[in-house]
């Protein structure tokens, strides 16, 4: 008599468990290949929206992020002035806080992106300047600001516009002192900075310069920390849009 089957077993699939594992280690390989820099939100939004349409096998005409016939001729999305010039300012913000990570850690050195401006590398005023004065402290400086003028005549930024803003807390100065007031200590700041630079060869006529007073604080200005943090130069690499 042959032999009853258990109910619910077919002999035939065995071989699945076989093929499930090499899937799984294919994708953990993938994901060990993956490198994060070289994808951008647009094909990150892309894969994304191909796997809710029913998985990698099931993928139609519209969401698949294989390259088509505009590809072929230049025609992407990503060839696009302005996700070029997106990746030109993620390539500089990513090589800014490499090179400023020792000062980012010990907050003398900020580096941001703020939409509305450009790229911000902000100095701490108390590390880079003496107390209610525009002399840069070279001497506790000097390695910084070299490694900010390198920086900014890289072949990355070539081309690129620069602006120097200079920012104060809002306890006035010293009516005895040589500021008439913050807007005069602010400006005086941001030229020190731009005279420093332009002492390394880097071309002043790509530069910008303001004196902010206390109208753009970061923090409060109830607290000494929130005035520490309000005290500062920002360098802001201006995206095309503010030029």
């Amino acid at each position: 008599m042959a032999k009853k089957k258990k109910p619910g077993v077919n002999a035939g699939s065995d071989w699945l468990a076989t093929y499930s594992d090499m899937v799984t280690l294919c994708l953990c390989f993938f994901i060990i290949m993956f490198n994060p820099d070289d994808v951008t939100q647009a094909q990150l939004d892309a894969i994304s929206s191909s796997m809710r349409q029913g998985g990698i096998g099931a993928m139609p005409g519209g969401f698949t992020v294989s390259a088509g016939r505009n590809a072929d001729l230049g025609n992407t999305i990503m060839a696009l002035p302005s996700m070029e010039r997106g990746r030109v300012m993620g390539t500089a913000m990513r090589k800014a806080i490499s090179l400023f990570q020792p000062e980012i850690r010990s907050n003398k050195v900020i580096v941001d992106h703020h939409n509305e401006r450009g790229l911000v590398i902000t100095l701490a005023g108390d590390a880079f300047f003496y107390p209610a004065s525009a002399q840069i402290n070279i001497e506790a400086t000097r390695d910084i600001l070299l490694r900010l003028g390198t920086y900014l005549d890289s072949p990355e930024l070539r081309g690129r516009r620069f602006k120097i803003e200079g920012h104060t807390d809002s306890v006035d100065v010293d009516p005895n002192g040589p500021w008439e007031d913050n807007w005069q200590l602010s400006s005086e700041r941001s030229r020190a900075v731009l005279r420093y630079l332009s002492a390394l060869g880097i071309n002043e006529n790509n530069f910008e310069i303001a004196g902010l007073a206390a109208t753009m604080p970061v923090s409060s200005n109830e607290t000494e920390e929130g005035r520490a943090n309000n005290r500062r130069v920002d360098v802001i690499i201006l995206d095309e849009g503010h030029l």
